[in-house]
């Protein structure tokens, strides 16, 4: 099956020169460390990817729309490695299948890059997408569970067995279009992503000129790693302790969205560098060109500020307007009074999960007879302030403290009154009266609560995924929360177990499911995970690489052991999740092919698949998880909830 895969380029915002000038501190350690703050662009190259059990193959489309001659190579490292030695557009394609085949059992892909839009050769770092593109195909087609460090990683790996002398930063294209703070210390680098919280409209504009990087690269090495003279000392004092501060402070700006002062740091980024690095290669780094449209009369008035991108020279210039209208303002001046060719890149704040899903059309077969006369979902149970509520009414709560604002309903085809009755329809004047005080405003809570709950009908009672799927065109193209009928939680502090999970969906913008501990006896009985963790110092975020409904023991053992976990421990679904919208488009195509497990269609094995297309993150929830769905759980959850 062809997967579709999108990398875009990237724009190094500040930092530029400071990631390989890193390296040296193994021979200097009084070098400064490397700081660069990039973001992905809006364009990038677009690819369908196949497996292939020999060869690489390889079609490229340029930005113009031309397509160059398909390339095919027998997957043999010595063919490999040559390839990448000779330079070219393939040769990156090459050094990467070359690293991959000498660290993982792979076969050959099929790589069609059908579209590219974004410019090559303008210091947007073509070539490092290509390589990410290359890594990514290999991880997703053969299943290889690699991170997006990971990816990362070999696409440098990849770049370097080519002539190209990529820096560090360049592939940090592989964490897509947010923001990332790059540092970097020798050969390694730590990424953290960024959020933005207010829009930033940028123009990307090609200078339409020529500048030669490695002589620009060549220079600027020679000031390293010892300081022989005033001009390397000045590079040095550029690229280390001013670039920290720079980095410093325009994180701070980005974070809050303050463009004005991300576009003023730019223009003193740019008078720092010009003092500092122009005169070590003053035939590439005077920059007429790019000096001429940072400083144009007739864009002054829209823009805050501005600098060079990637290796500076007269490649390409990085401006930050004041607003959307102004941004459009200076692409119209910039094409008709200097004929320049523009990008726009827009910072934008991260998504933002609204909605919520609850699944209540599930028979309640564990707890018949019960469920004949009362749906499980609305079983009672007392919470921490004295009040009896309906199970639903508890999760339907711990959603709206989360931060959620609209809630759906997934319920059996002709039981929508029954739940919405109780949500919406108000208590006759005579019953009303007879409440106690707080009971009669919590009546009117109850039913604003109503408002922000809508309802989906479930036609068949086919499988968890299928509930989930009948939510579609409720949720559309949005992230959502998906919450069990049956399970309740509480926190071991004052943040909401879905909190949590939402918390850490705004950091990285990744579906994330919560885990918990699990005794191996137990392991059959839920869901599981295979992992690593990302923050081994908590041990609370982990990389999902498998999941696997009701695992044996066995198995568990085999494939899902985690470290700090003991033999006897594994990592289980809590049963909430943060969901890309995708998931919908996989459970579809699992719907349509009619792909049962044990004749119903099962959520777990989407997930896999939604792990492997995109990425997954578990998240060790700081709280406890109460089954109610059986007869012994919910009577177990009587006596100890909230616990």
């Amino acid at each position: 099956m062809s997967l579709e895969l999108f990398v875009p380029g990237r724009v190094c915002l500040f930092g530029e020169h400071s990631d390989w000038a890193a390296r040296h501190r193994s021979a200097n350690s009084k070098i400064e460390k490397g700081y660069t703050l990039i973001t992905g662009t809006n364009q990038g190259l677009y690819a369908r990817v196949d497996a292939h059990p020999s060869a690489l193959v390889f079609r490229a489309t340029m930005p113009d729309g031309h397509t160059l001659d398909v390339r095919e190579i027998p997957m043999d490292p010595d063919l490999l490695l040559k390839e990448a030695e000779s330079g070219g557009f393939f040769s990156y394609v090459a050094g990467v299948a070359f690293r991959m085949l000498s660290d993982y059992q792979v076969r050959g892909l099929v790589i069609d890059n059908y579209r590219t839009d974004l410019p090559v050769k303008k210091g947007l770092s073509s070539s490092a997408a290509v390589c990410v593109l290359t890594v990514r195909a290999f991880n997703r087609i053969y299943d290889l569970r690699m991170t997006l460090s990971g990816e990362m990683e070999y696409a440098y790996l990849g770049e370097t067995s080519t002539p190209s002398r990529c820096g560090r930063m360049d592939q940090g294209c592989a964490y897509g279009p947010r923001p990332i703070l790059m540092v970097h210390d020798r050969e390694s680098v730590t990424v953290k992503q960024l959020q933005v919280h207010e829009p930033i409209h940028m123009v990307v504009v090609d200078l339409g000129a020529q500048k030669d990087t490695q002589e620009i690269l060549t220079r600027l090495n020679q000031c390293y790693p010892f300081a022989q003279n005033a001009i390397a000392r000045n590079v040095q004092h550029y690229l280390g302790p001013i670039n920290r501060d720079i980095v410093s402070r325009a994180t701070e700006d980005l974070r809050s969205g303050d463009a004005q002062g991300l576009g003023h740091l730019m223009s003193e980024a740019q008078q720092l560098f010009d003092e500092h690095c122009a005169p070590a290669c003053p035939g590439e780094l005077n920059a007429p060109v790019l000096h001429q449209v940072l400083s144009h009369p007739s864009i002054q008035p829209h823009i805050w500020g501005g600098k060079g991108i990637g290796s500076q020279g007269d490649g390409s210039a990085q401006l930050i307007a004041r607003s959307e209208e102004d941004r459009e303002a200076v692409v119209r001046v910039l094409r008709d009074e200097l004929g320049l060719s523009t990008l726009v890149l827009d910072l934008l704040p991260t998504t933002r999960v609204r909605k919520a899903v609850i699944t209540a059309a599930g028979f309640g077969t564990r707890l018949y007879p019960a469920t004949k006369v009362i749906k499980k979902e609305l079983f009672p149970i007392v919470t921490a302030d004295g009040i009896a509520k309906p199970i639903l009414l508890v999760i339907v709560e711990e959603a709206l403290k989360s931060g959620i604002e609209e809630i759906c309903l997934v319920v059996q085809q002709g039981e929508r009154e029954v739940f919405e009755g109780f949500l919406s329809t108000p208590e006759s004047p005579m019953h009303h009266d007879k409440l106690p005080i707080h009971l009669r405003e919590y009546s009117g809570y109850l039913r604003e609560i109503g408002e922000r709950v809508s309802f989906v009908e479930q036609e068949s009672q086919e499988g968890f995924g299928h509930a989930v799927f009948a939510a579609r065109e409720w949720v559309g193209e949005e992230p959502f929360l998906l919450m069990l009928g049956d399970h309740l939680y509480t926190s071991n502090d004052d943040v909401p177990c879905a909190r949590q999970l939402l918390d850490v969906y705004d950091q990285h913008q990744t579906s994330v499911v919560g885990v918990m501990r699990t005794e191996a006896s137990l392991i059959d009985q839920f869901g599981a995970v295979g992992g690593r963790w990302i923050d081994d110092a908590k041990q609370r975020l982990l990389t999902v690489d498998q999941f696997v409904e009701k695992p044996t023991v066995e198995f568990a053992r085999s494939h899902l052991q985690i470290n700090d976990c003991s033999e006897n421990e594994f990592l289980t679904l809590f049963g909430q999740y943060v969901l890309s919208s995708k998931v919908f488009e996989l459970l579809g195509e699992a719907i349509a092919g009619n792909q049962r497990e044990q004749g119903e269609f099962q959520l777990t094995s989407t997930l896999d698949r939604l792990r492997q297309e995109d990425g997954f993150l578990g998240y060790e929830t700081r709280g406890r998880r109460f089954d109610v769905g059986m007869p012994t759980a919910y009577l177990e959850t009587l006596k100890t909830y909230p616990g």
